[in-house]
């Protein structure tokens, strides 16, 4: 083996540069690797969108905002077709081995992404039994357009006019496609079905404001009501008497669609039993905030046994009591605004993470052929369109609801449960994320987003927040939050065993309302919502867990160098990408930085 002292002179310097330059012929090669990816990925989405506009739009891509899908069994035909030849020709396009690591991540999301829209087209048949499906092209298709593109407005209405055409085609092609639907996706679509009246009855013409093309509005707009009411009468009177299709997907199913759906490495059984286990361990969590409070609401009564039954009814009575604390119905989108403020200055006074400049949220009232799923939702700006504007919506309770339901309604959704669900749809939840990942530089993790890596940070920022002090340590904020979590791993536990262990209606109540302290009408609709989808509800806990078990990996390696704001922003830096991916490319990050 030879010294530095035996190289000839200059020797060493040369080598050193052989290095380096073929160091920058790796580095091109990877760069242009994965150029050819970005290459292979654009002409894939190209084909794509085209074939279907409302995606394209809901994507921010408005080359096609004037078309609607020809959702023909034909056209879907092609859609297939188009993602297993793209499948077959990328690792013939894009070498591997080549791509930069992230590359490599980039090829692998692209991989998966393809693979499992194969596999649900296969294994499932929405145009035939959902009817729900066809909401998005009667209904989304237009209120996008209204609300989130940025081209001119006149633009905009014109593209309105020319897709309005071609709705009552989609009309028609529901009304020639749809078998058998099981009964509860059918009950879902009719009480969407009077929203998207009302919507072309009146709301578009008032998102569509005072405009000279108001009366072309109005032309395209009266065949679309006139074939909706039609479409009405046909779901109730004609579909509903056949809608005998099963809900349940059972095991082997549900088993192949979370790992294709989640993509987090882990199996449905291995969901199961953290959830259970994480199950116990929220209710001990409440009964020990629930016997602090007790005193308080309860201050004459003694404290029930400390058994099964007596921290049962502890958790129950003051959960209850808390819930008492809620506004009223016409005062709930002002509350939640006030709500925001607070929940902003937080954050930035706790350094918790940068927020969003420009802020582009606007918080606002569901529209009603929207509402029917769900309190609240964000609707973040389009990864293609990034400066358009995203939307906290908030949904009062419907106006055919009784006393008791609209009071029941409130106290789910008290003062306290409000800043919970704020911070998870908001800030730093929902909107805060996907206003990051919109700034990723890769167009795959842009379009190709992970909803588990999505609603897990969501979930996750709801006790980070608690945890730094947001509320003032207020207890009663602490046992929503702990009540809103227990939701979400309830939520798994639901999700596997209504669909593969024939968990009941009467079963799946009890576990909501006497294991998860929630109202009867919150838990009912959960259950209808867990026969309307499958695996969905699972993101939520997987999620949470990932990033929980990340940050705590991540900060004890760190000591006293970790910084939670810089953790943060590493994580919402990658983008929503599989969680699988992140302990590897948060670690990288945080060393890069320091």
């Amino acid at each position: 083996m030879k010294s530095a002292s035996d190289e000839q002179p200059g020797q060493g310097r040369w080598t050193s540069i052989a290095l380096l330059l073929a160091s920058v012929a790796c580095a091109n090669a990877q760069m242009s690797e994965d150029a050819k990816l970005e290459t292979f990925f654009r002409q894939h989405l190209d084909v794509s969108l085209r074939q279907r506009p409302v995606e394209a739009t809901s994507l921010g891509d408005h080359r096609f905002d004037h078309l609607l899908d020809d959702i023909s069994k034909e056209a879907r035909a092609g859609w297939l077709k188009h993602q297993r030849a793209t499948l077959k020709e990328l690792p013939r396009a894009v070498d591997y081995t080549k791509l930069s690591r992230a590359g490599q991540i980039d090829f692998e999301i692209l991989q998966q992404d393809l693979r499992r829209d194969i596999w649900l087209a296969e294994n499932f048949r929405p145009f035939e039994e959902d009817p729900r499906t066809y909401g998005r092209y009667i209904s989304d298709s237009v209120y996008a357009l209204l609300t989130q593109s940025t081209l001119p407005a006149e633009t905009n209405l014109a593209n309105c006019v020319a897709r309005m055409k071609a709705i009552p085609g989609a009309i028609a092609t529901a009304r020639q496609t749809l078998t058998r639907p099981p009964k509860q996706h059918l009950e879902a679509a009719i009480r969407q079905n009077r929203g998207a009246i009302a919507f072309y009855e009146t709301e578009v013409f008032q998102l569509a404001g005072e405009t000279p093309q108001l009366s072309q509005l109005k032309v395209a707009a009266a065949p679309i009501v006139a074939a909706l009411k039609d479409y009405q009468e046909f779901l109730e009177k004609e579909l509903l008497p056949r809608a005998t299709g099963e809900w349940r997907i059972g095991k082997r199913k549900f088993a192949k669609k979370l790992e294709l759906v989640l993509d987090a490495g882990m199996t449905a059984d291995q969901v199961l039993a953290d959830a259970e286990a994480e199950y116990d361990r929220v209710q001990r969590d409440m009964y020990v905030v629930s016997r602090q409070l007790w005193s308080q609401y309860f201050p004459q009564q003694p404290l029930p046994p400390d058994d099964a039954d007596g921290r049962r009814a502890t958790i129950a009575k003051v959960s209850d009591a808390v819930s008492q604390e809620h506004g009223k119905p016409e005062d709930l989108l002002q509350n939640t605004r006030a709500t925001v403020d607070r929940i902003k200055q937080f954050i930035r006074e706790r350094d918790i993470l940068a927020l969003p400049e420009p802020d582009l949220c606007q918080i606002i009232e569901m529209p009603e052929f929207r509402r029917g799923n769900s309190i609240a939702y964000l609707e973040n700006a389009p990864p293609l369109d990034p400066k358009a504007a995203s939307f906290y919506a908030i949904s009062p309770p419907p106006s055919d609801w009784d006393a008791a339901r609209v009071k029941s309604f409130l106290e789910e959704y008290n003062e306290h449960m409000l800043q919970i669900l704020t911070i998870h749809e908001a800030y730093p939840g929902h909107y805060v994320q996907l206003e990051y990942a919109n700034r990723n530089p890769s167009l795959i993790r842009k379009v190709l987003s992970s909803g588990v890596y999505v609603e897990g940070w969501a979930v996750y920022t709801e006790q980070t927040l608690l945890d730094q002090g947001y509320g003032e340590r207020d207890l009663r904020l602490r046992l929503m939050q702990l009540k809103f979590y227990l939701r979400a791993v309830v939520n798994a536990i639901l999700d596997h065993k209504m669909h593969c262990q024939n968990m009941t209606d009467e079963e799946a109540m009890k576990l909501m309302v006497e294991g998860a302290f929630q109202s009867e009408g919150e838990a009912r609709l959960k259950v209808i919502r867990a026969k309307q989808s499958s695996t969905q509800l699972s993101t939520y806990f997987v999620g949470r867990m990932a990033h929980y078990r990340l940050r705590q990996a991540v900060q004890r390696e760190q000591g006293d160098k970790f910084s939670l704001g810089h953790f943060h922003e590493a994580v919402l830096n990658e983008g929503s990408i599989p969680v699988k991916y992140l302990p590897e490319l948060v670690r990288a990050r945080l060393k890069a930085g320091e």
